[in-house]
């Protein structure tokens, strides 16, 4: 838990930090990721550009602090509902309730979505900041396998990882000490793919005329991308 600021220099900072960000997020709802600027957060909020530089010195360091606080909040949203559905005991209903989690976060902020998963910025690097926030939503993932009584066997006739894809995932799981196997590992990618990519479709229109309203389809992926990872 981050402490809270002791002096009202420290509380003021904080304050307008969030001021500078909220009037960020609202222009990238207005105009895009590629249209934000310094100088238009600026003017929004009445500062003189010189003054905002001194919490953010440039426009990519205020995306990566809108990217980290939009990974940060769909990864709390997702651990409280997994939480909430005993991962261990009832390891399809987490998997429900992450899949739930991240749609629901998704349709309520789509700007800070697409931040986050849509297009790149032109020209933008993201940090090794994002790394950890990043990784909050297939942490839970991962745990909802681990915590999982299924033993994963591979399903009745699905083959074997390709040598080449078998060697990459194996080499994930080495570089992060992760406890599952390179299939299962495989298999949570693709359905974690599965999922964001149905978000994606829906939040961005590509489902108009096949699959709109939604609910119903996703509802069915989530069930197939679970048969798949052989929750019970």
């Amino acid at each position: 838990m981050t402490a809270a600021p002791r002096t009202a220099r420290d509380r003021a900072r904080v304050e307008l930090t969030h001021e500078i960000k909220e009037a960020a997020r609202r222009h990238l709802a207005a105009e895009g990721a590629q249209q934000l600027s310094l100088r238009a957060v600026a003017r929004e909020l009445g500062m003189a550009s010189s003054a905002l530089y001194r919490y953010f010195p440039s426009r990519d360091d205020l995306l990566t602090a809108l990217i980290v606080d939009a990974y940060n909040a769909v990864g709390e949203r997702v651990e409280r509902a997994v939480d909430a559905a005993a991962p261990a005991e009832h390891p399809r209903a987490a998997w429900r309730a992450l899949c739930a989690a991240v749609r629901d976060w998704a349709r309520e902020h789509p700007h800070e979505y697409a931040l986050i998963f849509g297009s790149p910025v032109p020209g933008y690097q993201a940090p090794e900041d994002t790394n950890v926030p990043f990784t909050r939503v297939p942490a839970a993932l991962l745990r909802i396998l681990r915590d999982s009584a299924h033993d994963f066997a591979r399903p009745a006739g699905e083959s074997a990882l390709p040598g080449p894809l078998a060697t990459q995932f194996q080499a994930v799981v080495e570089a992060g000490a992760l406890d599952v196997q390179p299939s299962v590992l495989a298999r949570a990618v693709f359905a974690w793919a599965g999922v964001f990519g149905i978000v994606s479709f829906e939040l961005f229109g590509q489902l108009a005329g096949s699959a709109d309203p939604a609910d119903a389809f996703f509802a069915y992926a989530v069930e197939r991308h679970a048969d798949l990872l052989g929750l019970a």
